[in-house]
């Protein structure tokens, strides 16, 4: 690959996920400070809508008849209009809500038109697209420590830029800036121009079929019931942090990031010598051990084991998501590949989140008292809930999935 590609495809990456991290770091901080505080799971229920529709859109539409740079850019300066106008609705919620389903219905597709458009200009996909993709969680990091140590330079002394509107503008100029910039990135056809698609194709219909084992089913029961605690940590740690006295809260969310680049590198050595199942094993373990440090520091707010437990996600995410991906890779023939990888995104990020979201809502909002933030004791209570959720989706894996895969 020419160095010239592989710096756009860099920045791509980068920009795609600092706008992503921008947002989804800071909103639920945002809400709560703006009279929504019942309401914080709800931009998290849209985003997960939003990844259940987005295979549809990319599938039928974008993948068939519109040079990939081109629909990237498109639903990016979309995205744009919709977050730009988002903070203008905070007196009617429900405005507000719908204005963040049109951001993610049009900011989720983008996420795999940038691995197609990336994917295009390679020849050796496993050894160049790591180096590419490590980008986006840079810009993540990039977009935590912005919002904590530049955004805060706009505010007054006493307030958190997260509890402003400054980390949706960022979101909105930085979408700007990416769909302007997409359309000077290296020419990608439809890559399913001329094919028959259909709808079963596209949520992995012929995959599930072809897949199917007991472990299999296992794997993906595991994955949705997993993805109800990971919507807790989404939605909930940035206001845990802001009900500790933390102070650059999207900047200590960036921890998380960071191990989950250590971990990505460190994932060959574990799994040579775990195998599959003790690597999904290891990553399901790590959420019962960062719910339970989150539970045991509320009280007292013991710093070093929160940021212990934000660490934590290189390992939830890594060891679970990513062997996950390896998983479904290693069990489909080429030709049912891309079903099965968009089978576990559908499961996961779509069904699984958009559960997970609901419930830790209601779970949120039956520890609140008349409107009150929760005390730091009902925190612990909180947190232990989660913690007993994960730790049974373990045991369940653990007994029940027996499939040999290295």
């Amino acid at each position: 690959m020419r160095a010239k590609v592989r710096f756009q495809l860099s920045l791509m990456m980068f920009l795609e996920f600092f706008v992503w991290g921008a947002w989804y770091s800071a909103i639920a901080v945002y809400m709560s400070s703006n009279g929504m505080k019942s309401l914080t799971h709800w931009p998290f229920t849209v985003n997960a809508i939003a990844a259940i529709v987005a295979p549809f859109f990319v599938g039928l539409i974008a993948d068939r008849y519109f040079a990939t740079q081109k629909v990237l850019g498109t639903l990016h300066l979309l995205g744009a209009v919709f977050m730009f106008i988002t903070p203008s609705l905070t007196g009617s919620p429900v405005l507000f809500i719908l204005s963040l389903l049109a951001y993610n219905i049009c900011y989720m597709p983008t996420m795999s038109l940038a691995n197609t458009l990336a994917f295009h200009q390679m020849t050796q996909q496993e050894k160049q697209f790591p180096a590419i993709r490590v980008f986006g969680t840079i810009g993540w990091i990039a977009a935590g420590l912005t919002i904590s140590f530049v955004l805060v330079s706009f505010v007054q002394q006493d307030i958190q830029p997260e509890a402003t509107a400054l980390p949706l503008y960022l979101t909105a100029g930085a979408s700007l800036l990416l769909g302007l910039y997409s359309f000077a990135l290296p020419h990608t056809p439809p890559p399913a121009a001329g094919k028959k698609v259909s709808v079963r194709t596209i949520i992995g219909v012929d995959a599930f079929k072809r897949l199917g084992s007991r472990s299999f089913y296992v794997f993906l029961a595991s994955s949705l019931l997993i993805c109800i605690p990971l919507a807790v940590y989404y939605n909930y740690t940035q206001l845990f942090l802001e009900n500790s006295r933390f102070k650059n809260i999207a900047a200590t969310q960036t921890i998380g990031q960071a191990s989950e680049m250590i971990f990505m590198l460190l994932m060959p050595l574990f799994f040579r010598r775990l195998g599959v199942k003790w690597m999904l094993a290891v990553g399901m373990l790590a959420w019962v051990v960062r719910y339970g440090f989150f539970a045991a520091a509320a009280p007292e707010t013991t710093t070093w084991m929160i940021m212990a437990g934000i660490a934590l996600h290189g390992i939830c995410y890594d060891f679970f998501f990513v062997t996950g991906q390896i998983y479904m890779d290693k069990k489909a023939s080429p030709e049912i590949r891309g079903q099965a990888q968009g089978l576990m995104i559908l499961v996961t990020y779509g069904i699984g989140m958009l559960i997970g979201a609901q419930i830790a809502g209601e779970l949120y909002n039956s520890f609140l008292k008349d409107g009150a933030s929760l005390s730091l004791l009902q925190w612990r209570d909180f947190w232990w809930i989660p913690a007993a959720f994960a730790g049974g989706v373990l045991l369940f894996f653990i007994a029940a999935f027996n499939e040999k895969i290295k």
